[in-house]
């Protein structure tokens, strides 16, 4: 009998932080998966966690697990592949260091992730942004931050943790070279240029928030802390609502920080910027994060579909010459 506390302790200490020196984004994400996961087994069992055992975590309770993320936590099939990778990737930790329950740690592993659909890229278009951007009320402390925000964020594209992790010793918006050096997603450090109008308005921001270089560009009103990631999410959304006004087509849309993401991506693709650059951008890890943005591209297909040449074949139904080609049309 093997007590799984320890185990799972080790996992997140020894291997995640010591090992693999994990990024805090991951070891939270497989946090929350172990907490979750911890009191589903709670419920079903009445074990704590503290008390269970290794041999009670077996697939059948893990898929029961699975299928309550989604049935009742609502979650998507891409959730439940996220929670499943770090639980496998528990047990692969396990695997070597607890032979005796190899029968178990097999089957668990065993549990494959489920095929997710292929949705189209959202974006919005000039007319969109140009709404947006005018939204937030410039003659306001709190609009001139949202404005500025709004700005970087679409003609950056970086991530909304990166926007509100920004420091001002992070900037450069002195020309020539203006830019932002950002630590991104799986610890990759970039550079992003910066337009003039954003350096300018960045500027502007500067000497009207004068602060010292650790001090965050985005702050919540009235303090000194860095706006959360949901702050901003919320401030995008307030924003796009009231662009609905002069631009409808934002009324049945719900407009979140990665969708401005993806509008940088797709700006930059009707600039005809290819797919490599752009995955640098973006600090994609590879270009093949990048093609759905070829998918989402109408001009692109329409391109193609201009330069192919129609058909030029005889109208009419094919007719099998032969006896077994007439069978094998009628299967």
């Amino acid at each position: 009998m093997t007590a799984l506390a320890p185990t799972l302790q080790a996992f997140f200490t020894d291997y995640l932080v010591g090992q693999r020196d994990a990024s805090r984004h991951t070891i939270s994400a497989y946090r929350d998966t172990f907490r979750l996961l911890l009191g589903y087994i709670h419920e079903r069992t009445g074990t704590t966690p503290n008390d269970l055992d290794f041999s009670v975590v077996n697939a059948e309770l893990i898929a029961g697990f699975l299928t309550m993320l989604e049935d009742r936590r609502g979650n998507s099939a891409r959730t439940r592949n996220a929670r499943l990778a770090a639980i496998h990737s528990l047990f692969h930790y396990a695997a070597l260091r607890h032979p005796e329950h190899a029968d178990l740690i097999a089957r668990v592993l065993a549990i494959a992730r489920k095929n997710t659909d292929s949705t189209l890229m959202t974006y919005l278009n000039e007319n969109e942004v140009h709404a947006l951007l005018a939204a937030p009320n410039r003659a306001t402390w709190t609009g001139r931050r949202d404005h500025l925000m709004i700005l970087m964020m679409i003609t950056t594209g970086l991530r909304v943790s990166e926007i509100t992790s920004l420091t001002r010793a992070d900037t450069q918006p002195d020309a020539p070279g203006a830019h932002i050096a950002c630590h991104g997603k799986g610890r990759k450090d970039r550079i992003t240029p910066l337009e003039t109008g954003t350096a300018n308005e960045l500027h502007t921001w500067f000497r009207e928030n004068p602060g010292p270089p650790t001090a965050p560009i985005f702050t919540a009103n009235g303090t000194n802390r860095p706006m959360t990631t949901d702050a901003v999410a919320q401030r995008i959304k307030h924003h796009s609502l009231g662009a609905a006004a002069t631009c409808p087509s934002l009324a049945t849309r719900k407009i979140t920080p990665h969708i401005l993401r993806h509008t940088t991506a797709m700006r930059m693709l009707a600039a005809g910027i290819d797919i490599t650059t752009i995955a640098l951008w973006l600090g994609h890890e590879s270009p093949a994060s990048t093609r759905p943005y070829l998918h989402a591209d109408l001009q692109i297909k329409q391109r193609a579909l201009d330069r192919t040449a129609g058909p030029h074949t005889t109208p009419g139904r094919f007719t099998p010459s032969d006896d077994v080609l007439a069978f094998l049309q009628t299967l």
